[in-house]
């Protein structure tokens, strides 16, 4: 059976903010700021969250689970109105905005699948596409693009998926897990019969004021100014068109897997780092920034260049976002709502990457990268999205990352228990990893990647025995 083929579009719907006899939608607009228009074109963050049902007929999910999950969103989408509405760009804004109007709401599409649930909620390897019908697509033209799209999937008799696609140029990952986070919290707590909810706890109430933000360079049009130049092969980009950068085809023998660093092999990689620095007898000489983070990523990248066996001279760009809502001064509300992350890039030659100690050499280069921060995360700006763009399209190898060990995605109930899995979808496009705490809290890490089902079988080795061995 084709994959497309196992699942069954059931409806297709609108779900508007929920307003009460007390209170009256109103226009809200918000404008976009350098960190949002910095990812303008990107294609959407996909994310699917799966759940394991003891009751999951289809007459109740109808019943029952659907429209709790209808009434409860609607409620969520009126304390978070911007998801409701459109980026468009006004003929005469210089910038597109974030525009609300009384009406929108958010497409939701609710199916139902045949497919294997357990295989593809679990770790193990499977096809990359399989994940492809459980995503959304986010409605885009050249004049609006909406700002989320979701799809609800039933898995009869054993549970179900939440997809989301979320433009890039309207939120950043911490945002995202804040509203999907938030719509779980009302569901869980809340009686849509009575349409009676809970107050929405502190820690996931959005700050949506963009006073904070300063912009004394204008890094929003050079920014702008950058992808309206943009010559990207075989696209032709209009100006002043929202349409996004098309997104790579998944290829067929792509694979899917998730792979797992538990608390105790971090400890052993820090520690083979530091071993080797004491060995240079440069310890004390370089004090090193070795977070989980640096060490996963290290880890992790170093077996795709060896999986994929780059040529020695290939050039590689390793790009992760970094959070600048505490790095800016003054600071901004921890629970700003929108992109408040700056992109984090360094350049090398796989070369370093594939020699003996390309895990300690990645390691300390991004224990630099990271504690160059301390200068302003700021720091170059106006250069970098350029220089970022030039290796992009001139063909260096991208190894950049999704998601984060720290957004516990993992603690998103609805009223179901914890999600059996949380899965990036989008990484099959980018290229990137994705990062995630692992399920049992035991404080390891969840990396998600998509490769050539060869390219896999390589990491997959590569993986499990540098964690016996030396790198």
């Amino acid at each position: 059976m084709e994959v497309e083929n196992q699942v069954n579009t059931i409806d297709v719907c609108q779900v508007t903010p929920y307003f009460d006899s007390s209170e009256s939608a109103t226009e809200l607009s918000l404008p976009l700021t350098f960190y949002d228009i910095m990812w303008l074109k990107f294609p959407p963050v996909e994310r699917i969250f799966f759940y394991k049902l003891t009751e999951s007929t289809p007459t109740f999910f109808n019943s029952v689970i659907l429209p709790k999950l209808k009434h409860s969103l609607s409620h969520t989408l009126l304390h978070f109105l911007p998801l409701a509405g459109n980026i468009i760009w006004p003929p005469q804004a210089n910038k597109p905005i974030i525009l609300y109007t009384p009406g929108d709401g958010v497409q939701l599409t609710v199916a139902e699948s045949c497919a294997d649930f357990y295989l593809l909620s679990g770790n193990q390897l499977h096809e990359a596409a399989d994940s492809r019908p459980y995503i959304p697509e986010l409605p885009v033209t050249d004049s609006k693009a909406s700002v989320i799209a979701l799809k609800i999937t039933l898995f009869p008799n054993h549970g179900l998926c939440i997809g989301i696609s979320a433009h890039h140029s309207a939120l950043d990952g911490k945002s995202s897990t804040m509203f999907i986070k938030a719509w779980a919290h009302f569901c869980k707590l809340g009686d849509e019969d009575k349409r009676q909810y809970p107050a929405l706890l502190t820690e996931l109430t959005p700050v949506f004021d963009r006073i904070g933000i300063q912009d004394p360079e204008g890094l929003d049009m050079v920014y702008l100014n950058n992808w309206l130049e943009l010559k990207w092969p075989g696209v032709d980009l209009k100006p002043r068109s929202l349409q996004l950068l098309p997104a790579i085809a998944v290829r067929s023998s792509s694979v899917r897997a998730t792979f797992e660093l538990s608390r105790e092999d971090i400890k052993k990689l820090r520690e083979r780092v530091l071993d080797n620095l004491v060995k240079e007898g440069s310890k004390e000489t370089r004090p090193i920034h070795l977070s989980t983070f640096v060490l996963v990523l290290a880890y992790g990248f170093v077996c795709i260049v060896k999986a994929r066996g780059f040529e020695s001279n290939r050039k590689v760009v390793i790009g992760f976002a970094v959070d600048c809502r505490a790095r800016l001064d003054p600071p901004v509300h921890e629970n700003y709502f929108g992109n408040c992350v700056s992109s984090c890039v360094a350049f090398t030659e796989a070369e370093s990457l594939l020699e003996e100690k390309g895990f300690m050499y990645l390691a300390e280069m991004l224990s630099e990268l990271i504690k160059s921060l301390e200068k302003g995360v700021l720091d170059g700006a106006k250069e970098k999205m350029a220089r970022n763009m030039e290796e992009a399209a001139g063909g260096a190898a991208l190894l950049g990352v999704a998601g984060s060990n720290r957004f516990e995605v993992y603690g998103t109930d609805f009223g179901w228990g914890k999600p059996e899995k949380v899965e990036i979808t989008s990484i099959d496009r980018t290229g990137s990893i994705s990062l995630a705490e692992s399920k049992d809290g035991n404080g390891g890490v969840e990396i998600g990647l998509v490769l050539e089902k060869h390219d896999m079988e390589k990491f997959t080795s590569l993986f499990v025995d540098g964690l016996k061995n030396h790198y």
